[in-house]
């Protein structure tokens, strides 16, 4: 069942995004050569425990054939694409680490993902934030009352195809969220506009792209948990909440609450 939520309850998503769009704020500043991905993690456990909420991955565990998740963030580098557990490694120059981050704040989740880049990186590999970045925003600016889930889906396929030879990986993606973390739909970064659920009032959906350098294709590390590029090529993964208003998209994990990116798309965000 799709979890369809009050304006109140909305209102309560906001809190817990904000509380991991500030997180996500803290560890873009700590990503930094010499950081290791474990502190990394004591960081956003602490920022989100500051503000009285509690991780949303932490003891995560999907179903029983796989161990819970033992940490309050993914940390992801280079070819890693999703699901990487924070450790003793270091950070270097040239890296890019994926940070997906969530919070559960009165019961309501919030769940947001950066890449960022650790000193210089290659031009490519900074090309390869950007067109990602840059289609998660598309995906929210085709978003429309009436319209249907895969509308977003095509807008994230049309931009990254548009502006290269990128993977889309397709075996994860983007979902709804509420009272859980993952919740129906889910949500392809390909696919034709018009399929799938309406978009409607209430209706709550992560939206997360993630594109490699190379092929889409993926391996899952024997830690159960850590998925990379088959081919090695560098990933990027950007993630934000958002929910659709009368008065248009919603970014629920985002400070401005999307205002400024999708301003830039000449799209009017809702302020809540």
């Amino acid at each position: 069942m799709i979890e369809i939520k009050t304006p109140a309850e909305i209102r309560k998503m906001r809190a817990a995004g904000l509380v991991v769009g500030r997180a996500l704020e803290a560890l873009r500043e700590a990503a930094v050569a010499g950081t290791t991905t474990k502190e990394l993690d004591a960081i956003a456990e602490d920022v989100i425990r500051s503000a009285g909420a509690v991780p949303s991955f932490l003891g995560y565990q999907p179903h029983a054939s796989v161990p819970p998740f033992p940490g309050t963030i993914c940390a992801s580098v280079n070819d890693e694409i999703v699901h990487g557990i924070p450790g003793r490694r270091e950070l270097r120059d040239g890296d890019v680490i994926s940070v997906d981050c969530g919070a559960i704040l009165d019961g309501w989740h919030g769940d947001a993902a950066i890449t960022v880049a650790v000193g210089a990186v290659h031009d490519r590999v900074q090309e390869l934030m950007r067109v990602c970045e840059d289609s998660m925003w598309r995906g929210f600016a085709a978003a429309a009352l009436g319209g249907r889930v895969s509308d977003i889906s095509a807008a994230i396929e049309h931009h990254v195809r548009s502006q290269g030879a990128y993977g889309i990986v397709e075996e994860y993606g983007g979902h709804g969220i509420g009272t859980a973390m993952h919740q129906p739909p889910h949500v392809l970064n390909y696919g034709r506009p018009g399929q799938g659920p309406s978009i409607v009032e209430g209706l709550a959906l992560a939206i997360e792209p993630m594109i490699t350098l190379g092929s889409p294709e993926t391996q899952e590390l024997d830690d159960d948990w850590t998925v990379v590029t088959a081919d090695g090529s560098v990933a990027a993964h950007f993630e934000h909440t958002f929910t659709m208003t009368p008065d248009g998209p919603w970014v629920l994990t985002a400070l401005d609450g999307g205002a400024g990116r999708l301003g830039e798309l000449g799209i009017s965000a809702a302020s809540g």
